[in-house]
This record gives C-alpha cells, sequence and structure tokens, in this order.
C-alpha cells in the first residue's frame, strides 16, 4: 500500500455562477408548459380556451420564478473534495465531494467533476452525481475512478445544478476545486508482497547463521596474522598497539547496493494488453481490458523490487534514462528514500527517440564503482546489427552481477505461433518467428557471458525479478 503521505491534499473552495444567464427551467417545468397544449386542443370547439392555455403557462412561469428566487445564490454554496488513497495504475480510488448548503432551502444537486482523462477511462461518460443538500449540514458522495496512466494531471471544476424539491426551476453554479494529482505506479497486493518478505526474511536468518568469513569486504574481527594472508588486510594501527602484525579478518557483505536502471526509449512505449486472469481480483467498471505501456510495467517492478530489497538491509538507488538522464537517485535506506523513488518513477515519460544506453553505461561505471546488483529493464531493438544495449550489458559484466531484463511483446509472439491460412499470414508470421529467433539468440549470448537473463511478457516480469533477486542473496553472489 502507498503511504498516507502520497495522498493528494483536500481541497476545498466556495462555488460562483457558471455564467451571467446561470438558472434556468427544469424539465418538470417544460413538461408543465407542453400540458398546456391541451387547451389549446379544446379550444378547436371553444375559442375562449384557448385563452386558458396562456393563463396556464403564465401561473407555471410564476411558480418557476418563485421557485428560483428562493433558492440560494452559487456564493452560498461551498464544495469540498477529498482522496480516500493515492491514485496508482490498476487500482480504485474514490473520492469523496462535499457539499455545504449555508441557505435555508432543501437543495437537490447534481455534481460533474471535471477530472482528466488520465484519471478515469476515456470511454467512459460519468452521469452526474445526485445529493440532497440539508440546511447548514453538509452533505457527502462518494464515487470511485480507475487511473489510465502515471504522472502529474490537473483536475478541474465541479460544476453543479440545484433546485428545490419543487424543481421547477434550478440554477447552475462551479466549485474552483483545481489542483495538480500525481498518480503513481502499480503496486503489488500486501498478501502477494508478504510471500516475497517471508522468503527474504529466511534467507538473511539463513546467512547469519553460516557466516563465512574471508569472503567479501564487510569488516567481521581481528586476529593476528598467518603466513599466506594478504599483505593489503594487515591493520597498522593495531599492529602498533600491539608490537606484532595484525589482520583483519571479511565476510560476506549483508548488505549491497542494488541499482534499478529504466530505459525509457521509444521501445517501452508499447502498450501491452493485460489479459483477462491477470486482473481478476479488480473488474474493470468499463468491460474493457487494461492497456499500460511497458514502461509502466517497469515502473511497478521497480517498486517492488525497491520493497523487498530496502527491506533485506540493502541499498537501492535508480537511474532511468531516454536520450538524456531523467531521473537519478543514489543508493539510499529508510522510508523517506523509497517515497523519494516512488516520486522519481511515477514522473517517468517514454521518449520518441532510441534510448542511449552506451551513455548510462558509462555514468553507471562512474556512479557505482563497486560491484553490485544491477537490474536492467529494457527491451531489444530489431537492427541488422548488434543492439547497443547488448555492447552496454557486457560492459558491466565485468564488475558487476547484471539481471537483464527484455520485455517481449506478446502480440509478436502470438503472430509467430499461429498457423497461417493466407498468404499475408504466411509472410507475417515467418517475420515473426524470424525476429523471436534473433531476440533468443541474443539473450543466450548474454547469458553466456555470466548475466541473468529474462525474457518474458510485461506483465509476468515482477514476480519473476523478484524471484531472481532472492535467488541472488541466498548464493550470495553481489
Amino acid at each position: 500500500m502507498i503511504a498516507p503521505q502520497f495522498h493528494p491534499g483536500e481541497v476545498r473552495g466556495q462555488c460562483e455562477p457558471r455564467g451571467k444567464m446561470s438558472f434556468g427551467l427544469t424539465p418538470r417545468s417544460i413538461a408543465l408548459l407542453l400540458a398546456g397544449f391541451v387547451f389549446l386542443v379544446f379550444g378547436l370547439w371553444d375559442a375562449r380556451l384557448s385563452y386558458a392555455m396562456l393563463a396556464w403557462d403564465a401561473l407555471v412561469l410564476l411558480a418557476a420564478a418563485l421557485d428560483g428566487f428562493r433558492l440560494p445564490k452559487a456564493s452560498g454554496l461551498t464544495a469540498r473534495r477529498r482522496w480516500s488513497n493515492a491514485p496508482a495504475l490498476d487500482s480504485q480510488t474514490e473520492i469523496e465531494l462535499t457539499i455545504e448548503n449555508h441557505g435555508a432551502v432543501i437543495l437537490d444537486c447534481r455534481l460533474t467533476d471535471d477530472l482528466s482523462p488520465a484519471l478515469m477511462d476515456a470511454t467512459a461518460h460519468p452521469e452526474p452525481i445526485r445529493v440532497t443538500s440539508f440546511p447548514r449540514v453538509p452533505a457527502s458522495v462518494r464515487y470511485k475512478i480507475e487511473p489510465q496512466e502515471r504522472g502529474d494531471c490537473t483536475t478541474g471544476l465541479l460544476y453543479i445544478q440545484y433546485r428545490s424539491p419543487l424543481g421547477l426551476a434550478e440554477k447552475w453554479a462551479k466549485a474552483p476545486l483545481k489542483q495538480t494529482v500525481r498518480v503513481y505506479p502499480m503496486l503489488r497486493t500486501s498478501e502477494e508482497q508478504q510471500i516475497f518478505l517471508a522468503r527474504s526474511r529466511q534467507i538473511d536468518l539463513q546467512l547469519r547463521q553460516t557466516r563465512q568469513r574471508g569472503l567479501g569486504r564487510d569488516f567481521e574481527s581481528l586476529r593476528e596474522y598467518r603466513e599466506g594472508d594478504d599483505l593489503r588486510d594487515i591493520c597498522w594501527t593495531a599492529s602498533a598497539r600491539r608490537g606484532s602484525l595484525i589482520t583483519r579478518q571479511y565476510q560476506t557483505e549483508r548488505s549491497q547496493p542494488v541499482w534499478i536502471v529504466l530505459d525509457c526509449g521509444r521501445l517501452m512505449r508499447s502498450r501491452v494488453v493485460a489479459p483477462p486472469q491477470a486482473n481478476a481480483a479488480m473488474p474493470l467498471a468499463s468491460g474493457s481490458l487494461r492497456a499500460h505501456s511497458k514502461l509502466d510495467h517497469a515502473c511497478s517492478t521497480a517498486v517492488a523490487l525497491a520493497q523487498l530489497a530496502l527491506f533485506s538491509g540493502d541499498r537501492v538507488g535508480l537511474l532511468a534514462y531516454g536520450q538524456t538522464v531523467q531521473q537519478r537517485l543514489l543508493p539510499g535506506r529508510g522510508a523517506a528514500h523509497l517515497r523519494q523513488m516512488i516520486e522519481l518513477l511515477a514522473q517517468l515519460r517514454a521518449e520518441s527517440s532510441e534510448a542511449d544506453h552506451l551513455r548510462v553505461t558509462a555514468l553507471m561505471g562512474r556512479l557505482q564503482p563497486r560491484r553490485s546488483l544491477i537490474l536492467w529493464i529494457t527491451d531489444l531493438a530489431e537492427t541488422a546489427m548488434r543492439p547497443e544495449v547488448i555492447d552496454g550489458a557486457m560492459q558491466l559484466l565485468r564488475r558487476h552481477v547484471l539481471l537483464f531484463v527484455a520485455m517481449a511483446q506478446p502480440e509478436v509472439d502470438a503472430i509467430a505461433q499461429e498457423r497461417p491460412k493466407t498468404v499475408e499470414q504466411m509472410f507475417r508470421s515467418a517475420a515473426a518467428q524470424e525476429m523471436a529467433g534473433r531476440r533468443e539468440l541474443l539473450i543466450a549470448r548474454l547469458h553466456e557471458q555470466g548475466a541473468l537473463t529474462l525474457d518474458l511478457n510485461p506483465e509476468a516480469v515482477t514476480s519473476s525479478v523478484l524471484n531472481q533477486y532472492l535467488m541472488v542473496k541466498e548464493r550470495a553472489m553481489v
């Protein structure tokens, strides 16, 4: 779950008229006016009954005017918007709208909240929300939305139509409830996360029971020098105090730096439609399938790995890049560090050009000279030459443990596996098979060089990455 600090703040505003002519007749008044035409029909037999229609319409208009006069001014209403939780992809967020009526008449209000398309399904056309507001008693109503895009988005005005219980006239008002809301990456449920946290705790206990001396560079204790010890491990200050050579004894590090490197180039812009079974726990109100970009799935994986690594005692850093570095966060620990990372991930945007992989490889060499675990989430470009990202990955392998994740495209795999029925389908299937074969060969060569590699559909990446991280911790590979 996202911490309360991520929740958008409550916003309140006094209503104001929507325009110079911010009032009108209701459908009930119009229906009563049209009913006056009945007298016109009878006027065909008696002309005096035609005047009865005019009298009826005048009476209806007079009643509507008096009804509208009783309605409070727009400034007599106050509106408020409150969020139940922080908006995130693949999760529903509840919004509470509150109307405070400072007048003396019971009001039947219809509320229309102007939200950004990033906060709700663009194909959905929500109906106005009805709420009854009693004088000096706040009236609240709640509704749910499901964000569609990560990042910052702006909410608009709250439009209000209000009328009395008589319902012959209504006034139109608007409340300035504009605010900037940040939509965060997809998050795993607490039940799913607990499984990996429990396994991480078990691995940590095993490592404590079987601490290996002499491996790693984490200081463990001092002892007398023995023949064959490395001269670089001699502690000269302790040797001077004791009058004999003293050497340092090391153990395997239990806290390693973990870097999350995210590709924000054009290949990560492609959207992947999640299968219905992947979202069975959260049915869609609109009846359509979700389609998130590969970068959205990468950000979700980054959050899940950061939570698990920080729980395991490791330090986590972030490097997101396109043609230039978009976000950079040096390795750190703690809840504040995790909050900062989630904020940075929410602001990532996929670029329209190819990412500069070799530049980020050189930057990683400067930022992290010591051995570490690097999670690199990217995709492989379909080129005649070897992609630059493979060259960059091989450079990192000389010093670091690399978990290289290539996000596959389910549509291409489906085309490669289908049985063609026409000539056009045959060529499409052959092209898809060639792309899949070349991709498999590149991943295999990188694996032969010592990298941990994954080539999976985006919705299956997170669980596999967490399992690979726990395997690295269990084997003390860093």
